[in-house]
């Protein structure tokens, strides 16, 4: 009987997973193996709902976004009967591995389900580039063209009307989005959760910028971020029971301008971040995370993760990437702060 390999995409969607998937598809089908695909993450798993994936499938791929298998947060591995179900189910799939692609916590079940006996590999996809382990997840470069793209627009409609514009961007644990996307598109301040702000100090510097005759200021702030002393505003609970955050970016605008008497505004990017086409580098990056995997899959080389490192495509022990969230070393923070005010 022809050997397989399964893949599944978990957690939330993010351009290239397509790309990832098709490189998947051909490098198995190239090396012998048939490809099958789990539908809607773990839960695909815990249910068994699998679907075959055939080179023809992988014809159009490579620009599409979102996932033809689904995707899907939740953790089946929560319930100890979900957990016991996936494990038996991964072994009647009778799969010589199995591919995950997802972020920091799917690579935390990952790592929990080669502990219990599965032959599992993981793909770090996110557009946070919070994984550890590698210096790059596919997605990320999107996101920051995306976040980019809305500050270019942000600064013409901000200095037509002297206003200050805040942005908010995803980033719940780390601010590796608001950092190059605030960098790339010249903000006056970037605000993430590993720095707590200050609003005096925001206050001052755009009054600064009045002084200079500079009568608008562009802000980027990621979700997770927080004033000094405070916790991030919370919208809800995820299926997986971690929080849902957001509405940092309209309690920011709200202080800022009671505080300074300056008109602003506030754009929530929301979504929007994590649909669409892929660009050139993630549909690059997610092909090349494809095919190592398989050929880790082929070399019996479980339990690792793919991963990005000093230029090469290389793979880490799961239990790296499953240690927490990649958070934005100083060194990044600190050439983007030189821009700011």
């Amino acid at each position: 009987m022809q050997p397989k390999i399964a893949v599944l995409t978990a957690g939330g969607d993010c351009p290239g997973l397509n790309a990832a998937l098709r490189a998947v598809i051909r490098r198995a089908h190239q090396r012998g193996f048939l490809a099958v695909g789990l539908r809607g993450g773990f839960a695909g798993l815990e249910r068994l709902d699998v679907v075959d994936l055939d080179p023809a499938q992988a014809s159009g791929l490579l620009p599409r976004g979102g996932s033809i298998l689904g995707c899907s947060g939740a953790d089946p591995f929560l319930r100890a009967d979900g957990e016991a179900r996936c494990i038996e189910n991964a072994a009647r799939l009778e799969a010589a591995g199995l591919i995950i692609i997802g972020g920091d916590h799917s690579m935390q079940v990952a790592e929990k389900a080669w502990r219990a006996g599965v032959p599992v590999v993981g793909v770090p996809k996110t557009i946070d580039n919070d994984v550890r382990g590698t210096e790059q997840t596919f997605g990320f470069d999107t996101a920051v063209a995306i976040a980019t793209d809305a500050i270019d627009r942000l600064h013409t409609t901000a200095e037509s009307h002297d206003r200050v514009m805040v942005l908010e961007v995803m980033g719940r644990r780390s601010g590796w989005i608001a950092t190059f996307a605030g960098l790339a598109g010249g903000a006056d301040a970037i605000l993430i959760p590993e720095h707590p702000f200050d609003l005096t100090d925001l206050c001052r510097m755009i009054r600064r910028r009045q002084d200079l005759g500079k009568y608008f200021s562009i802000l980027v702030v990621g979700e997770g971020a927080t004033f000094q002393g405070e916790e991030a505003p919370v919208l809800g609970t995820k299926a997986d029971g971690s929080l849902r955050l957001g509405g940092i970016g309209a309690l920011l605008a709200r202080r800022l301008e009671d505080a300074s008497g300056i008109e602003t505004r506030v754009t929530v990017l929301g979504h929007v971040q994590r649909g669409g086409s892929p660009v050139a580098s993630d549909r690059i990056l997610a092909s090349r995370y494809g095919v190592h995997a398989v050929d880790l899959i082929e070399s019996g080389r479980f339990g690792r993760m793919t991963a990005w490192q000093r230029g090469r495509m290389t793979d880490v022990p799961l239990a790296e990437a499953a240690g927490g969230a990649r958070l934005v070393d100083p060194e990044s923070y600190g050439i983007a702060s030189v821009f700011f005010g």
